[in-house]
């Protein structure tokens, strides 16, 4: 994709955890000399004000306010990085620019309630760009990435991991499921990963030795939804005693390399990186 020039606004849809902090400083480096944040309250890390020019904040479900914002700011494209918390969806209070966009859809899952706000930001001439942009070094490679190199049984609950993860994300459950010796302990639903992790931890009974998979959705939308491991995932997985976490490779962004590694080497966990498809 070209990428308009670098003193054209570019627009972050921020929300929680480190993955907008790490693409603000990723853009900057690469030479974008406005950076328009549209902050949530109680989500969005207020450290990232002070990478930008010009922050907005707002409530989850204000999209009218988030449309004018960039418009005022002159935002021609932008990019959606980080999360919501399940709580705050839950808790949703749209505006009428949002009730109207939900009033139109009929399933309201990740897929379906990002595409329409990418539509809406299309129709006020904002290009929502693939999320992984600028970021292209941490999507993760093919192959042995940190921790323990794994053995055959690991092996084994990898690949089950992965094929598992693809079937349940086909259906829109989630993105994430955790194994131990071919049976699945947990899949991740509403609740997030990291409570997928701590569920499948509890369930193999204090053994340790769980597999955790992530994969993308089938013809995942790279705008939005993008798998992501970072710290907190690999501190979790350490505390709920997982063996192996095993990721798609290309499709998944590792956020703070050095720190996944330090922590993965340290709670003794194998992090693989596979071919999609594979």
């Amino acid at each position: 994709m070209k990428l308009e020039p670098s003193s054209a606004a570019l627009g972050i849809i921020a929300g929680s955890g480190h993955y907008p902090l790490l693409l603000a400083r990723a853009a900057r480096r690469a030479g974008v000399a406005r950076l328009v944040v549209a902050a949530f309250e109680h989500e969005t890390d207020p450290a990232l004000a002070g990478l930008a020019d010009e922050t907005g904040w707002m409530r989850v479900g204000q999209l009218g306010r988030l449309l004018a914002f960039f418009q005022q700011q002159g935002v021609s494209r932008a990019i959606m990085a980080g999360q919501i918390a399940p709580k705050n969806l839950f808790d949703l209070r749209p505006d009428l620019k949002a009730l109207l966009l939900l009033g139109k859809l009929k399933e309201r899952n990740a897929e379906s309630l990002f595409g329409a706000v990418a539509d809406e930001l299309a129709k006020a001439g904002v290009t929502l760009l693939l999320a992984t942009t600028y970021l292209e070094d941490h999507l993760a490679p093919v192959g042995h990435i940190a921790g323990p190199v794994p053995g055959k049984r690991t092996l084994l609950d990898v690949e089950f991991a992965l094929r598992t993860a693809k079937a349940t994300s086909a259906l829109d459950i989630g993105q994430s499921v955790v194994v131990r010796h071919g049976t699945v302990l947990a899949v991740e639903a509403f609740e997030g990963t990291d409570a997928a992790i701590r569920r499948g931890g509890a369930l193999a009974g204090g053994k340790g030795g769980a597999t955790l998979g992530k994969v993308s959705k089938p013809k995942q939308d790279l705008r939005f939804d993008v798998p992501v491991i970072g710290p907190r995932t690999i501190q979790t997985a350490g505390e709920a005693r997982l063996a192996a976490i095993a990721v798609e490779a290309s499709q998944t962004l590792l956020l703070d390399r050095e720190e996944i590694a330090r922590l993965a080497t340290q709670h003794r966990i194998s992090i693989i990186g596979v071919a999609s498809g594979a």
